[in-house]
């Protein structure tokens, strides 16, 4: 008996077939996990109030950048990691001095540059000294004497006899805030199941 074994197509241009089509398929499976990471990221922090810019700082970046690879791979990751890290975690804010934060209220207006103002720059502008008042059971407070504007924020009275003249809080003080998390965890697996 005669046993022939012919092989029509060649086993090594077969298996080399094999090993391309491989390394194109999990090139492209981490090109796609990693832009789908990237705008499920993106879209997470504009869903949370946060801008398109600091959403446009979220990055990726597929290896090998030119060509495929059995061993490719994705990097997702921030241009801003401290401002993205402080949404995610939700971190404990204290003062730079150890003393107290001033949260500026509705009468203490806003800042020459459009944010919030602090306590120095307010008695530079309005002329009034800030007092400061303990509360046991809430925050304690820094107090102006003064009148309401028409806007609600705390101006020099200049009335002789002490009409309309009201004592306004101008800040809450409070030792530390802690901040909400702002962002969820991403299933990362969620994505390289779906490439």
């Amino acid at each position: 008996m005669k046993l022939k074994l012919d092989i029509t197509p060649d086993l090594v241009v077969a298996m080399a077939a094999e090993v391309k089509a491989g390394e194109k398929a999990v090139t492209a499976a981490m090109r796609e996990a990693g832009t789908g990471l990237k705008a499920a990221w993106r879209g997470q922090i504009t869903g949370a109030g946060l801008g398109r810019q600091l959403a446009n700082s979220i990055r990726s970046q597929t290896y090998p950048k030119a060509g495929e690879s059995l061993n490719a791979a994705a990097l997702v990751w921030s241009k801003a990691p401290v401002i993205v890290g402080a949404h995610d975690t939700g971190p404990l804010i204290r003062s730079k001095n150890g003393f107290w934060l001033a949260i500026p209220l509705p009468a203490a207006g806003k800042s020459l540059r459009g944010g919030r103002i602090t306590p120095g720059e307010w008695e530079r502008r309005r002329g009034l000294r800030l007092r400061f008042v303990y509360r046991r059971t809430g925050p304690s407070l820094l107090v102006a004497e003064g009148r309401l504007n028409t806007k609600g924020q705390a101006v020099v009275s200049r009335s002789k006899t002490g009409r309309g003249k009201v004592t306004a809080p101008i800040f809450l003080l409070v030792p530390q805030v802690k901040r909400m998390r702002r962002l969820q965890p991403i299933d990362i697996v969620g994505f390289l199941r779906a490439a």
